[in-house]
């Protein structure tokens, strides 16, 4: 009589922000975005009608940007991207998934996605190197919501802001910028991320402080001067005091002074408006209008080798993981 072996399923649940698809999608997405108590810590009903007017004021500035895109943002894609190629990276026993925190295909959806592969085990897996409560923490509280009662073990890779082959491929995608740069002048390099409110750090989420590691982290794989580097923060939104210096601020500060620029995205791991827009149109046509003599912009590390091996290692061996079951 013959026996079988049965292979352990194991659910990886990948999770980011979200983006609309389309421009219809715009202001549910901002309305979503700005409801979040992890963005907006009031109380209902005044979160909720502050979030109605914000999505109504930026509604045309962000479908302008959207536009630049054909009209919708590429995260959806780029992500689904990453999960089929770490699914291949893990092989066997595992399936990938997919969850926005604000767009589709939201928690609930993917939830009910998991539920019906009947895995043995969850390991939620954020596409945020560094840990914040307004993503990585909001993520998580979410996800609990819609998967209470649920007894499957599921665990919870918090951040991985220094991990060997994400810092890894971020260096193989700056070096070839670098070395051009190299050729026009002495090059500044810029490691940029998304800004946060001082009142979020000063609260105690350790975002900054996990940024601040991931670019040490690079200065010393990259073997550059101190001196070269700058780490600053975008996409700042509303009058709070955000953390600084801001990425436009130092833009403007090296093109002043005639340094080629080196821009780096430290906190982002796929394409998306910040990037495509803000970098590679808003940031770019700032620096060259105020004389910079050269601007790279390198690469997310979307689905490069060395970053999807960070991923299957974080999933393999869950170091840095906490049990939420």
């Amino acid at each position: 009589m013959g026996s079988s072996i049965r292979v352990k399923k194991t659910a990886v649940v990948l999770f980011n922000l979200g983006g609309p698809a389309s421009q219809e999608e715009v202001k549910p997405f901002l309305y979503s975005l700005f409801s979040d108590p992890a963005i907006i810590s009031l109380p209902n009903p005044f979160r909720s009608i502050l979030a109605y007017f914000i999505a109504r004021n930026r509604l045309k500035e962000t479908q302008a940007i959207y536009a630049h895109l054909g009209g919708g943002s590429p995260l959806l894609k780029n992500t689904k991207a990453q999960a089929t190629a770490l699914q291949t990276e893990l092989g066997d026993g595992y399936r990938t998934f997919v969850a926005m925190r604000h767009a589709a295909p939201k928690m609930q959806a993917t939830f009910h996605e998991v539920k019906d592969y009947d895995p043995q085990e969850v390991i939620l897996l954020p596409l945020y190197p560094q840990y914040s409560t307004t993503t990585t923490e909001s993520f998580l509280k979410g996800w609990n919501k819609v998967a209470k009662g649920w007894m499957t073990p599921t665990h919870f890779v918090s951040s991985y802001p220094t991990q060997n082959d994400f810092i890894e491929a971020t260096r193989v995608l700056t070096v070839p910028h670098y070395e051009k740069a190299k050729t026009q002048g002495e090059p500044m390099v810029l490691f940029t991320a998304h800004g946060l409110p001082e009142k979020i750090i000063k609260r105690g989420d350790p975002y900054q402080g996990h940024v601040e590691k991931t670019v040490q982290s690079l200065i010393e794989k990259l073997e550059i001067s101190s001196k070269e580097v700058v780490l600053c923060y975008q996409s700042r939104v509303g009058l709070l005091k955000w953390i600084g210096p801001s990425t436009e601020e130092e833009v403007l500060k090296a093109a002043q002074e005639r340094k080629p620029l080196v821009v780096v995205p430290v906190s982002f791991v796929s394409e998306h408006s910040e990037t495509l827009v803000e970098l590679d149109i808003t940031y770019r046509n700032l620096a060259l209008s105020h004389g910079c003599p050269a601007y790279y912009r390198v690469e997310t590390v979307q689905t490069h080798p060395s970053f999807i091996r960070c991923l299957a290692t974080l999933v393999k061996e869950k170091d840095n993981s906490i049990n939420v079951a």
